[in-house]
């Protein structure tokens, strides 16, 4: 493909106009290179990170397997465009994983998919900022915090059955406070299809809601979207959310994710799937715990397609419970459940897994090594198809 090589010389490009401005910092690791105009209203921070994974997986009656790949290599730019009012975001993902070929070409087009995120947000007035483009809709807190800032080698069952992923359209996002407690709220509508479409919208639009309540105040450094408590809570610090989710007319197994649902003839085949997401995180002097639950369902009820795929719809919960030490050194344990809504049809398995994990921080999230166990198992009259999965990461972003 091209559009690599032609990537490759518009960054170079780009770079060296950016080298002109006035000032370039760079503070730390971890914080990226900031670039700052002569007038100092524009601003760019470029930053790149790479994710190295390798597994090794046994199961049940199976040859056990293993896999080594650059799970994750993206580069993001972002900062304020002549005004602290105007602010902008740009990710791109390189690595295989991101830009693979699928088989939804008709929406996507046949070319490499590389942009993660490319949304403008502007500052309407004190408390709520205007959103346009593609990015993140406001889902469940795992999905939202970044896959650079995980607790574990990577997110749960339940974020990859459930998770209402990244869309394209417009957000509104609020923040109040009621004396020392804070309220988040954030309104959507996007597309309902997912990142990089390229073709006329199908169905209707998705309509997402959420809200947050911090009782405590603020977490440190933002850390209610990041796993681990590196900033070591002084005093207790909780968020709860609840997120619902109305996407009409999906023409995917999960709405923005999954197979393409399509009949016989190769029409694509649409249906209302409706999701409640709920969770929390608490942090207290290196200990952190965080919670979810989810539930989705679609009004096409029992309906397989044509090539015997089904919507998705079921419920899941997860918990994960971490101490992190003096040394930077972490223990952590999760448990994960998912299964389909009784008696119907489903994309969802029921599965269970218990994971247990122990992390290096070297510069936070921004340098560690990460290893994990998982022991999953499906959970039918006969318990069948165990699973161990051990997981080594490494995780690098300046």
């Amino acid at each position: 493909m091209k559009t690599k090589p032609l990537f490759v010389v518009a960054l170079a490009l780009f770079i060296g106009s950016a080298l002109s401005a006035q000032s370039v910092e760079f503070d730390t690791w971890g914080k990226g290179i900031k670039f700052v105009s002569k007038d100092s209203n524009s601003t760019i921070k470029a930053s790149a990170r790479i994710q190295n994974l390798m597994i090794l997986t046994s199961e049940t009656g199976e040859v056990p397997t293993f896999n080594g790949l650059t799970r994750r290599a993206r580069l993001k730019f972002d900062g304020q465009a002549f005004s602290p009012r105007i602010k902008y975001k740009i990710e791109l993902g390189l690595s295989n994983r991101d830009t693979k070929f699928t088989s939804d070409a008709q929406l996507v087009g046949a070319t490499s998919r590389i942009i993660l995120d490319a949304v403008v947000k502007y500052n309407l007035f004190k408390g709520t900022d205007l959103w346009f483009g593609q990015t993140k809709l406001p889902g469940n807190r795992e999905r939202v915090i970044s896959s650079q800032k995980l607790q574990f080698v990577d997110r749960s069952n339940v974020n990859s059955k459930f998770n209402i992923d990244r869309d394209f359209g417009f957000q509104l996002r609020h923040k109040y406070m009621l004396g020392e407690s804070i309220i988040k709220l954030a309104e959507a509508i996007s597309l309902g299809e997912g990142r990089n479409v390229i073709n006329t919208n199908s169905g209707g639009f998705d309509y997402t809601g959420r809200i947050e309540f911090l009782p405590m105040g603020e977490f440190e450094g933002k850390g209610d979207y990041f796993g681990s408590d590196l900033k070591r809570e002084e005093s207790p610090k909780l968020s709860i959310g609840v997120t619902g989710d109305f996407n009409q007319g999906a023409v995917r197994q999960g709405g923005q994710l999954g197979k393409l649902m399509v009949d016989s003839t190769g029409a694509f085949v649409e249906s209302d799937l409706t999701s409640i997401l709920a969770d929390m995180m608490f942090k207290y002097q290196g200990v952190s715990f965080m919670a979810e639950v989810a539930y989705k369902e679609s009004s096409r009820g029992n309906y397989t397609d044509f090539n015997g795929n089904a919507f998705r719809q079921g419920f899941g919960y997860n918990g994960q419970l971490g101490y992190l030490f003096k040394s930077n050194y972490e223990i952590a344990g999760r448990y994960t459940r998912i299964m389909p809504l009784s008696g119907m049809v489903s994309a969802i398995d029921h599965t269970e897994q218990f994971t247990l994990g122990v992390s290096k921080y070297f510069k936070g999230h921004n340098l560690k090594v990460q290893t994990d166990l998982t022991y999953e198992r499906a959970l039918t009259t006969i318990f069948a198809n165990e699973k161990l999965i051990f997981r080594l990461q490494t995780e690098l972003a300046f």
